[in-house]
This record gives structure tokens, sequence and C-alpha cells, in this order.
């Protein structure tokens, strides 16, 4: 079994040894300690920061990753509950990526509209511009 000191452990999952810290007080990564009490990290711990990075970059609050993290110390009599929660915030994502790419339709428009207006293609003012796509 690999053993990766704080140091070692922070530059392969790409996070600092503060953030890493901060984790473990917040209760969603508990290292390993050897016999001086120095904390270190294993493979499986890797995989464990990667899926919580991911339940982040969904957008998931700090309090519900700790009750996800809660739930997953009780073992599988909790299953139900974690799917529950992950449901939520895949429906949560999915409606900001929804959000995201009507704005981004929206920037699109406004970029072809500022190229007609260059290139005199376009007459009319954005609103009316927009009409065009609305029907």
């Amino acid at each position: 079994m690999q053993k990766y000191s704080i140091g070692e452990f922070a530059s392969l999952v790409g996070l600092t040894t503060y953030t890493l810290r901060y984790y473990e007080k917040e209760g969603l990564i508990i290292p390993s300690r050897d016999g001086n009490d120095r904390r270190y990290y294993t493979d499986q711990d890797i995989k464990w920061i990667g899926f919580l990075l991911h339940l982040k970059g969904t957008g998931m609050s700090m309090e519900e990753i700790k009750h996800y993290v809660q739930l997953r110390a009780q073992g599988d009599g909790t299953i139900a509950q974690r799917r529950k929660l992950l449901a939520t915030v895949k429906e949560r994502s999915l409606a900001q990526i929804r959000e995201m790419q009507a704005n981004l339709t929206v920037l699109s428009h406004k970029i072809d509209w500022y190229d007609g207006k260059l290139n005199h293609t376009v007459s009319e003012d954005f609103e009316h511009y927009l009409q065009r796509f609305n029907n």
C-alpha cells in the first residue's frame, strides 16, 4: 500500500495542504496516522477526494457534501437517502446547465448581431433581431 504525506497527496489531488486540513476538520476525509502521529493518505483516499471534488463540481454545497459523508459513514442502510440527495443535486445541476445554455444562446446571438452590424448585414436593433429566433 502506497502512503503519501500531506504535501505529496495535495500535489496528487490538486489541492492545497490547507484545503486538505479543512476537509479533515469538516469530517470529509479522515487520513491515517503513522507511529509518529503524522497523517498519511492512500490511493483509496485519492479516489475518495476525487469523488468529493465531483460532488463539489456539481455545485453541491458544503453542508450537502457533509450530509452525504455522514450518511455514507452510517453504511448501506442510508443508500436510499444518499440516492435521493444525489438525485436532487443532479436535477439542480441540470437546471443550471439549461439556464447556462439559454444564456449562451443569447450571447451567441448578440455576437452574431455585432458581426452583422460590423459587416452591415444587420440593420434592426437587437430586440428585433432576436425575434428571428423566437418563432
